[in-house]
């Protein structure tokens, strides 16, 4: 399935604490909750990340968010929207902030009274995992009342494209052992980005190395679905990275989808697991 492109959002960067957004990869609309409304703090530093520098004085607040959150699904409501998910994502990686667990436990409370029929989402880039605290908390939410669906970032498979791609200071051994832990034990997505770093799209070594790894997490009987996204929208850092042709991610996707029939790789309910591209 592939789901055209969407319009740039900034709104976040003005310092929003929660968002409506539409989200091609939830196919509908999505409410964004930013735990850093002042400014960016990130693990990775991607030259396709669409965060643009900014600064603000607002400090975030688990009340407020908790009160704006309330009134945006109200106002979602009163326009007979129907709200697909609410999404911790925003203006760098959820999992670094302190406030994280008491935000996605309150956002938790506020869904099922408000939304039930709505997914909780976490969009992260994994490097949280590497706390064992955060990782349990994780896996805790994944499985238990709160059904946490996490949308994990596995942008290369091998060291130098994940050089490229994330520009992390965090080993990407250790990212991917902490990957590999958690895909034994919660189920989540595996989201990747493919683009062109300076003009050049993820030579074949990369791409077939991504797909052995993608093959062995999904072994593990986890793995919800995978996401294949291209860059849609402009950055700070372009053109360091540009989108590549729609029939490159394609040819990526059909080729993983080959590989899981193949082994007879399934997803946690049984069924085949989903491969989607959006664009």
């Amino acid at each position: 399935m592939t789901i055209g492109s969407v319009e740039n959002h900034r709104g976040r960067e003005g310092g929003a604490m929660v968002y409506p957004v539409y989200s091609r990869r939830s196919k509908g609309l999505s409410v964004g909750i930013n735990l850093f409304p002042d400014r960016k703090i990130c693990t990775f530093d991607c030259p396709y990340c669409e965060v643009f520098p900014f600064q603000t004085d607002i400090s975030f607040s688990v009340d407020t968010m908790a009160e704006t959150l309330r009134d945006v699904l109200a106002e979602a409501h009163s326009r007979s929207e129907v709200v697909r998910d609410i999404c911790f994502s925003g203006n760098g990686e959820p999992t670094v902030s302190p406030h994280f667990p008491e935000a996605l436990e309150a956002a938790a409370r506020i869904r099922s009274e408000l939304v039930p029929q709505a997914a909780l989402v976490l969009i992260t880039n994994a490097t949280g995992l590497l706390k064992d605290e955060t990782f349990e908390f994780l896996r805790r939410a994944a499985v238990g009342p709160e059904a946490l669906k996490i949308w994990l970032k596995l942008d290369a498979g091998t060291e130098d494209w994940y050089a490229q791609m994330d520009r992390s200071a965090v080993p990407y051994d250790r990212l991917i052992a902490a990957i590999k832990a958690l895909s034994r034990t919660a189920p989540f997505t595996l989201q990747t980005m493919i683009c062109a770093i300076n003009g050049a799209p993820p030579p074949p070594v990369e791409a077939a190395a991504w797909e052995r790894l993608a093959l062995e997490l999904a072994a593990a009987g986890h793995i919800a679905s995978f996401q294949i996204y291209g860059k849609a929208r402009p950055s700070p850092g372009d053109p360091a990275a540009s989108s590549l042709p729609a029939p490159i991610l394609e040819e990526r996707a059909a080729s993983l989808r080959t590989a899981l029939s193949a082994a007879g790789l399934r997803s946690p309910d049984g069924k085949p697991i989903p491969v989607e591209v959006f664009l």
